[in-house]
């Protein structure tokens, strides 16, 4: 993280919106580009990687989904799918609420296979932990790894698999939490204190994620001991974004006061905690919501991709943080510059290792 000229991430946002160039703009202008594997298929996400660098001689950081490591009820779940549907019945809402099926692991190991053949700078996990062995390989061939943590304990965890660099999402981040447990409440532990807990209990270099708003809140997080940000919802209305036209604008009219920017820690959109702008959705069905990703998330797929292609903000995942308030429509490269002024307390946060596959650390018990 010291080489960054900035000391800002662009957070991998799946689904559409970190595209190669995004990534490749944010690399270019000082900061980390990062690539969602999440929902994209192997293949697509090697082309991904191939189109980055054809557009940037920058970092790459690419995150993956590690599968869920425990199954949902399956009882739950068709209760809720009964419960969507006859709400979309009744209000009579387009799209498609298909049958509960078995989702699979979002093809993890081929996307291990990928960027192990690519090797970006830098793989990222959310949602669990690798095993001890592919860390030692990413190791290996000279990639750093980080773990995206929401607790203490999570960190503590990463830190003896191996991992080189810790993503301490704090409480206000937009869209998924990245713990590891899909059943347990959420922790509601901002970004600053969880710096300070990982900052005892590891010697890991962390990056702060969760509430940014701009350059204020940012260096808030580095002098309560990140070594960079993570930046998530402020790059989801840049230029190379790709993000849904009616979730852009969603975000935008929150900043701007034409909407509500309140946002929501549900499960009602995938099954996993995530946080959103309040909407028509998250009021009718967050009371109704069940542990359930990925199920939860295919079954509301067809309502998403309806209300995207009608322009209907009111029935769409809207991914944001608390931060929405500093969003603007404006390139990534201008985003990064608001930051460029961002300065690392001395002696504060440690520096990622250069030499990856050096022996792993043991953590503070």
């Amino acid at each position: 993280m010291e080489s960054l000229s900035v000391p800002v991430v662009q957070a991998p946002m799946a689904g559409g919106p970190s595209t190669p160039a995004l990534a490749a703009a944010v690399s270019d202008a000082g900061g980390l580009g990062s690539l969602a594997a999440g929902y994209r298929s192997a293949e697509a996400l090697s082309r991904d990687i191939e189109e980055f660098r054809a557009l940037s001689s920058g970092p790459l950081s690419v995150n993956i989904f590690v599968p869920e490591a425990q199954t949902p009820s399956p009882a739950d779940v068709e209760a809720y799918r009964t419960g969507l549907r006859s709400w979309t019945l009744d209000e009579d809402i387009r799209g498609e609420v298909p049958p509960v099926s078995d989702s699979g692991d979002d093809m993890y190991r081929e996307k291990l296979a990928v960027v192990m053949d690519h090797r970006p700078d830098v793989v990222t996990f959310t949602f669990g932990l690798p095993d001890v062995l592919t860390i030692e390989r990413l190791h290996e061939v000279g990639v750093l790894v980080g773990a995206t943590v929401t607790t203490v304990r999570e960190g503590r965890e990463a830190h003896a698999n191996g991992a080189g660099i810790l993503i301490a999402q704090g409480i206000g981040a937009g869209g998924h939490r990245g713990q590891f447990d899909q059943s347990a409440d959420p922790e509601s532990v901002s970004a600053s204190s969880l710096l300070g807990g990982l900052s005892d209990a590891t010697s890991l270099p962390l990056i702060g994620a969760g509430g940014i708003d701009g350059p204020q809140t940012a260096q808030q997080l580095l002098n309560a001991g990140a070594a960079a940000v993570q930046v998530g919802t402020l790059f989801l209305t840049t230029d190379e974004a790709g993000t849904k036209p009616t979730h852009r604008q969603a975000l935008l009219d929150a900043a701007a006061g034409k909407r509500s920017s309140e946002t929501i820690v549900t499960r009602a959109f995938t099954g996993r905690p995530a946080r959103a702008l309040v909407n028509r959705f998250t009021h009718a069905m967050d009371d109704m919501a069940v542990v359930g990703y990925p199920q939860v998330h295919f079954l509301t797929a067809g309502i998403r991709a309806a209300a995207a292609q009608t322009d209907d903000p009111e029935l769409l995942n809207l991914w944001s943080g608390t931060g929405v308030a500093g969003s603007r429509a404006e390139p990534a490269a201008s985003l990064v510059e608001r930051f460029a002024e961002l300065h690392r307390p001395e002696g504060g946060a440690p520096q990622a290792r250069s030499h990856i596959g050096a022996q792993r650390e043991e953590p503070t018990p």
